[in-house]
């Protein structure tokens, strides 16, 4: 892959931006002990961020998204994969088993692999 931009410039991009998030970890160091409770509202909000991480992590692997400045973004993805990890969320939302998720997930997926 190529790009227009200067080794340095990058480097100084990946600097720059993990400055930025350390300095963003740093910053919530000196409110440890002075916050006694956290209010119920920021608990409220604080109790889908695993589920929003997950999704952020999980779901490129399904659905990806070509953007070119002359057409429309263009989503792309792989019937089997999508089909596998939708019918996986379903099993994993209604059983809540680690172990049944995957399986069903992996069986799935490889058969959909066999047919296409």
């Amino acid at each position: 892959m190529t790009t227009e931009h200067s080794p340095l410039a990058i480097w100084i991009i990946f600097v720059a931006a993990g400055l930025a998030t350390y300095l963003i970890r740093l910053s919530f160091i000196p409110i440890i002990g002075k916050v006694d409770e956290v209010s119920p509202r920021i608990k409220g909000v604080l109790r889908f961020i695993p589920a929003a991480v997950f999704a952020a992590l999980v779901l490129p692997l399904f659905l990806s998204v070509s953007v070119s400045p002359q057409t429309m973004p263009v989503i792309t993805y792989e019937p089997a994969e999508l089909l596998a990890g939708s019918v996986a969320a379903i099993v994993a939302w209604r059983t809540k088993n680690i172990v049944a998720t995957i399986t069903v997930g992996m069986m799935i997926l490889w058969g959909m692999q066999i047919i296409i």
